[in-house]
């Protein structure tokens, strides 16, 4: 009869336990669930910055679990404010996101977590492009008086300026000139990294510009390679090597991954085949190097020599604007037809497709926010 009892006894605590456990684990899914919501936290999730067309760019937001989607984050949280034409990268400091946009020559402060306007930095700027954080600054590549695609081809290659902007006051605090045409940017060890931006027949090669933080100079160059009309198309950095997509209008076999140790600037290429004659995008995620041909999504080992042409996954469109790879998963940007809306696509490593959003005119790029 004891025993019984304390059985019985045993069973009512462990259900109750378990009735505890459950609602819990309830008020927590709820909670979590009210953290992603378009009225406040955009935490958990990633944002699709969408170029905008002849229009105002926009920026999209998707939790990870694809539960909560805002086609248009800046304008749910900010009513008819604007962020500028061309909206051409963001970058990250802290609670905030810094959305540039080229055209307007305006960078767009925002609370990451709510998408809330902090200011507005329109100073200094003359059509900036990518920016990095350093110790409390942020340095903005500026293409000066480049007009870009449909417009006139900027010919003076020595205008292009790097803005230091002051993130205690996000006021524009000074320049350093580059002389040169610069593109994307990378900081490590307190040194800034650029690709040239364009490349023509009167200067034969293709350079990584080298910019130290501390005295606000110019190094001598990196040549990347001598060959004429080579463009770099992506370029990162890991465990201290820059690895940069280069593509060549007039060679067949024209794309490389040039690969520069920083420790000492000596350089090594993985080559592609006549097959892979277009690849455009690139990206590095636990030791491997993704990157698209066409439509079609491609990963290799960081350490090989020769790219692969066995894809990962073929994607429903002709060609992707914009590219990257996180959280075990591969995400892909139509870039439409610079006046409709276009779609976004997420694969897992494997090349499943998860989920199709449609996002805005022209996305561009994908930014994290875990």
């Amino acid at each position: 009869m004891k025993i019984s009892n304390l059985l019985l006894i045993a069973f009512g605590i462990s259900l109750f336990i378990s009735c505890s456990n459950e609602v819990e684990n309830d008020v927590k899914n709820e909670v979590d669930n009210k953290k992603n919501t378009a009225n406040g936290d955009y935490s958990n999730g990633f944002f699709i910055l969408n170029e905008g067309g002849a229009g105002q760019g926009t920026v999209s937001f998707s939790s990870n679990d694809f539960g909560v989607f805002t086609k248009d984050a800046y304008t749910a949280e900010n009513g008819s404010d604007l962020l500028g034409k061309d909206a051409t990268s963001i970058f990250f400091n802290g609670d905030n996101a810094y959305i540039i946009a080229g055209a307007s020559d305006v960078i767009t402060v925002v609370n990451r977590y709510t998408f809330k306007l902090i200011a507005k930095i329109d100073t200094g700027l003359k059509q900036p492009r990518y920016g990095v954080v350093k110790d409390g600054k942020a340095y903005v590549i500026n293409s000066n008086k480049y007009v870009g695609w449909g417009g006139a081809w900027d010919n003076d290659d020595t205008d292009d300026y790097i803005a230091v902007i002051d993130l205690a006051t996000n006021k524009y605090e000074s320049k350093i000139d580059l002389n040169a045409s610069a593109d994307r940017i990378i900081e490590k060890d307190g040194k800034l990294y650029m690709t040239e931006f364009i490349n023509n027949n009167d200067n034969l090669n293709l350079l990584l510009f080298v910019v130290d933080i501390a005295t606000k100079s110019l190094e001598t160059p990196i040549v990347i390679t001598s060959e004429a009309y080579t463009d770099a198309l992506s370029m990162e950095e890991k465990d201290g090597i820059i690895y940069i997509l280069t593509n060549n209008y007039f060679q067949k076999s024209k794309n490389k991954i040039v690969k520069v140790k920083i420790a000492d600037n000596t350089i090594s290429r993985i080559t592609f085949p006549e097959a892979l004659s277009e690849a455009s995008f690139m990206d590095i995620y636990d030791d491997k190097i993704y990157y698209t041909v066409k439509n079609s999504v491609y990963a290799i080992n960081t350490n090989v020599t020769q790219a692969t042409t066995t894809p990962i996954l073929t994607a429903p469109t002709e060609a992707f604007y914009g590219f990257a790879v996180n959280n075990n998963r591969i995400y892909l940007a139509d870039g439409g037809d610079y006046k409709l809306d276009s779609k976004a696509y997420v694969y897992n490593l494997t090349g499943t497709l998860q989920k199709v959003l449609t996002v805005g005119v022209r996305p561009n790029g994908f930014y994290f926010n875990n």
